[in-house]
């Protein structure tokens, strides 16, 4: 085949060779239900989902509000995101193909609908400080960062700490029988 086939949360998911996946089928819908269930969706909720791959964490979280927009710079993954978006019908969620470390990137969110929640699952070393800035910039009200590295994490969390609080932090072993851990952090806008 030239795709290997997933269901998430029952979403389908046809996957092409060099679109970015997770790798543990068995833990899968764990994970993706917890970073869902974190971010406390509303029906009238704007999500922005960064980083978002082949739309794993957009297209479940699509079921739980108004309209979620994710951005990759992949095109293989962006394409794999619409065609999944549309053979099972799912009409409010849309895939911008784009690099959220180049320096342009602040025009193209700004012109985005503001966001109430954003989902951020970088690479491995994190976010650029130009994204992290912007994000500061935009202040949606909750954000749900996940994470294969913890370390470039924690980082992170406290760049943003100026106008967030991490609020909790939940480990998943997605990558069983090494010592590597998935986290998902939960913040909240500082009160």
């Amino acid at each position: 085949n030239d795709y290997i086939t997933e269901n998430i949360l029952g979403i389908d998911f046809k996957i092409s060779p060099y679109s970015f996946f997770q790798t543990n089928s068995k833990q899968l819908n764990n994970f993706i239900a917890e970073i869902i269930n974190r971010a406390d969706l509303k029906p009238t909720d704007i999500v922005w989902d960064l980083y978002c791959g082949t739309g794993s964490i957009s297209l479940p979280a699509s079921k739980k509000c108004k309209e979620i927009i994710g951005i990759e710079m992949f095109a293989g993954s962006v394409e794999d995101a619409r065609n999944n978006a549309k053979s099972n019908g799912i009409d409010n969620a849309k895939f911008i193909c784009a690099d959220l470390h180049e320096k342009q990137i602040p025009d193209l969110l700004s012109a985005l609908p503001k966001p109430d929640v954003i989902f951020i699952d970088p690479p491995r070393a994190g976010m650029h400080a130009n994204l992290l800035n912007h994000l500061l910039e935009i202040g949606a009200n909750r954000i749900v960062y996940v994470s294969c590295n913890p370390t470039p994490q924690a980082r992170d969390c406290d760049l943003l700490s100026e106008k967030y609080s991490v609020k909790t932090v939940k480990q998943v072993d997605m990558f069983p029988h090494t010592f590597h851990v998935a986290a998902i952090a939960f913040l909240e806008v500082s009160s």
